[in-house]
């Protein structure tokens, strides 16, 4: 009954679900699209694949990459509906990259190319994780954020206009209301990580309560 199954593609299975495991984990503790469980199954699944289409062509014949090939479409269907158009600009590209390679390690781990796919996870990893920050901090990233204020008065209105006019930042989405805490102002902005830091120090020169999240 088990005579299909064998030690090696066994290793290959869980090593793809490991590696796509790893960078699951990293964008499910960021909060992205795709997270754990998506990329875990989309490299045990391209991995899968690629077993099936050379064990099938090993033993009824044809072409060993046929059933491999048809996995590249397929994966570009699935990041496409990661990728989002929300209020004027486009998230979720780096998700759907990130599926597009993790589907090729997968296939490598199908494929027996081992240390080829710990390789590329690893590439992967650092580009994430390391290349992320670095683009935060050197404000190299830009990303839709929500501002809230909150003061006595409506009078901050046209004062947070000018100072987000001043600091050359398209804000958007304006919306003034009363709460229960006072007058409520909240805009959204696409900012970097340095214009994100400067507009909420000088928010803060208002005398207001001020915060921030990503929308």
């Amino acid at each position: 009954m088990l005579h299909d199954l064998n030690s090696y593609i066994v290793a290959r299975l869980l090593l793809a679900g490991f590696l796509g495991g790893l960078v699951g984990l990293e964008r499910e503790l960021r909060h992205k699209p795709a997270g754990l469980r998506t990329n875990m199954l989309i490299c045990f699944g391209a991995a899968l694949f690629t077993v099936i289409s050379y064990e099938m062509a090993g033993t009824v014949g044809g072409d060993h990459t046929r059933i491999a090939a048809q996995i590249i479409p397929g994966i570009g269907f699935i990041g496409a509906g990661v990728v989002i158009r929300d209020r004027g600009s486009v998230v979720g590209i780096t998700s759907a990259a990130t599926i597009f390679v993790i589907a090729s390690v997968g296939m490598a781990v199908g494929a027996g190319m081992l240390m080829t796919a710990v390789f590329a996870t690893l590439m992967l990893l650092v580009a994430l994780v390391f290349l992320g920050v670095a683009e935060e901090h050197l404000g190299l990233s830009i990303r839709m954020m929500n501002f809230r204020l909150i003061a006595e008065d409506a009078s901050v209105l046209p004062r947070a206009h000018k100072i987000v006019e001043a600091a050359e930042i398209a804000a958007q989405h304006w919306h003034t209301h009363r709460g229960d805490d006072g007058i409520v102002v909240e805009f959204d902005a696409n900012v970097t990580y340095l214009q994100e830091r400067e507009l909420m120090a000088k928010l803060a020169e208002l005398k207001v309560r001020c915060d921030m999240r990503p929308v």
